[in-house]
């Protein structure tokens, strides 16, 4: 019954192995550069990032984006 989703490339994929996969690509510092937010650069923890990211559209499109772009460049 589930559909699928071929041109979505955040299907299946959970905001937390989005930000885990971010936080051991880049870790927290390089994260925070690359996305300037205060969960990133202040006493960063998954918990804390995805109770902010689950609550601001816009920081988890920029999440999400950045995802999609080292998705790609990792070849994945």
């Amino acid at each position: 019954m589930s559909e699928q989703q071929p041109n979505n490339p955040l299907h299946g994929v959970t905001l937390e192995q989005i930000v885990n996969s971010l936080v051991e690509y880049y870790g927290w510092d390089e994260l925070g550069f690359h996305i300037n937010i205060r969960c990133f650069n202040s006493n960063p923890s998954v918990k804390s990032s995805l109770k902010f990211l689950r609550k601001t559209p816009w920081a988890r499109k920029k999440v999400e984006d950045l995802y999609i772009s080292t998705q790609e460049s990792v070849g994945d």
